[in-house]
């Protein structure tokens, strides 16, 4: 597996820091019609269950939220994707249908609230490692432009940033192509739920993308 290490700049802020990466072959697809009545099944419970005022209580979001403002970043003006997510569902606007290894992880996202990065890995140079943005750091977040990523937890291969909890890097972005992913399931709030959250995962990638070859590493 693609090795990933946590800094100490994480580590002296959020102690209790853990995840999960899973690594398998994969075969993405357009759409999956069953994967998206999961989501809609999903979306309806929360609809059901939080307000956006409840949004940023969830335990999982919560913690995100507070490493961010431990690094001095606004969550509110940089949200985590996965509460940006739910976020989206509760005004009762559809998620956007990217495929299906996307709209999986996005799926894994609202259920868990983790914010979740979802990599090409065979576009990863070298090995990851979870440090903090640097001012004037470059990143080109997908669908974004560029993103000032100075105060967020970032990871990094040899080249540079290529996913935050707020968004992942264009360079190794999911597409059509993708055979090799690579999944880092971010447990700021500890380990709690962190398990059940891979499992859920790696079941979805073995329904909805053929996943083989399936690796999980794990940092507690």
């Amino acid at each position: 597996m693609i090795k990933i290490s946590i800094s100490n700049d994480i580590l002296d802020v959020c102690p209790h820091f853990s995840f999960k990466a899973i690594e398998c072959n994969v075969i993405n697809s357009k759409s999956n019609n069953n994967l998206w009545e999961e989501i809609e099944i999903y979306s309806k419970e929360i609809t059901s269950k939080y307000k956006i005022s409840d949004i940023n209580k969830r335990p999982t979001i919560l913690a995100t939220r507070q490493a961010y403002k431990a690094l001095g970043k606004d969550p509110n003006r940089y949200r985590p994707s996965a509460e940006a997510l739910c976020r989206r569902i509760v005004k009762g606007m559809p998620l956007y249908k990217i495929d299906t290894l996307v709209d999986l992880i996005n799926l894994v996202s609202i259920k868990s609230g983790y914010s979740i990065g979802g990599f090409d890995a065979d576009k990863i140079v070298g090995s990851l490692s979870l440090g903090v943005g640097k001012t004037g750091e470059r990143f080109e977040a997908i669908g974004r432009g560029q993103l000032n990523i100075e105060g967020l937890p970032v990871y990094r291969d040899n080249i540079g940033g290529i996913g935050t909890p707020s968004s992942d890097e264009e360079r190794t972005k999911i597409t059509a192509n993708t055979s090799h992913l690579l999944i880092i399931i971010n447990g700021y709030s500890g380990t709690d739920g962190l398990s059940e959250t891979s499992n859920f995962a790696i079941e979805l990638l073995k329904k909805y993308a053929e996943a083989t070859e399936i690796a999980v590493q794990t940092i507690e």
